[in-house]
């Protein structure tokens, strides 16, 4: 028992996530996709991968 109830909640969860749509700014996104972001990137450098591959 209280299995539907918990069914019942996260149907309600995932309804609200699929038709909920916030505001977007296309003028950030335009930025972030060009990579001309006046913010720093992920903190990952070539270096941080050069040095994964030779521990293969």
């Amino acid at each position: 028992m209280g299995r539907g109830r918990q069914k019942a909640k996260h149907t309600k969860v995932a309804r609200e996530l699929k038709y909920f749509s916030p505001d977007t700014n296309y003028n950030d996104l335009e930025r972030e996709l060009s990579g001309h972001s006046s913010e720093a990137h992920s903190g990952w450098s070539e270096d941080d991968f050069a040095e994964e591959d030779s521990h293969r």
